[in-house]
């Protein structure tokens, strides 16, 4: 049974920073493709980044262009998510989750395992 343990969110004031961490259980973790994925109260949950099972390709939400990274380490079994620059509408819940799909998607209904979330709040 695959598990998403996200770890790392906080309080942060804007224009600071924060790393959150993913670490997976299974022996195929290298084999899937990761995302970050968001939810602000009261609103739908959203994608942030993805990265695909190798590393070699990302792709992020206009919002977070320029400001945010993902990474992963497939001998750690974890994905990260560097946060500079944070801004108060970033504050949210973060969800790290796993697809076996092998394009690049931000559809949330095709990832098959999420996290339990972290708390992100930005104050102005």
């Amino acid at each position: 049974q695959v598990q998403l343990v996200e770890s790392g969110g906080g309080l942060v004031q804007a224009g600071g920073s924060l790393r959150l961490s993913c670490a997976a259980s299974g022996r195929t973790f290298s084999s899937w493709s990761m995302a970050w994925f968001r939810q602000a109260p009261g609103k739908e949950r959203e994608f942030v980044a993805y990265i695909n099972w190798s590393g070699g390709s990302t792709y992020y939400a206009d919002s977070v262009k320029g400001r945010f990274t993902i990474s992963r380490d497939n001998a750690r079994n974890t994905v990260y998510l560097q946060m500079n620059s944070q801004k108060p509408e970033d504050t949210a819940v973060y969800y790290c989750a796993a697809t076996r799909i092998i394009e690049t998607t931000t559809n949330r209904n095709d990832y098959f395992a999420w996290g339990q979330g972290t708390q992100v709040t930005v104050s102005s």
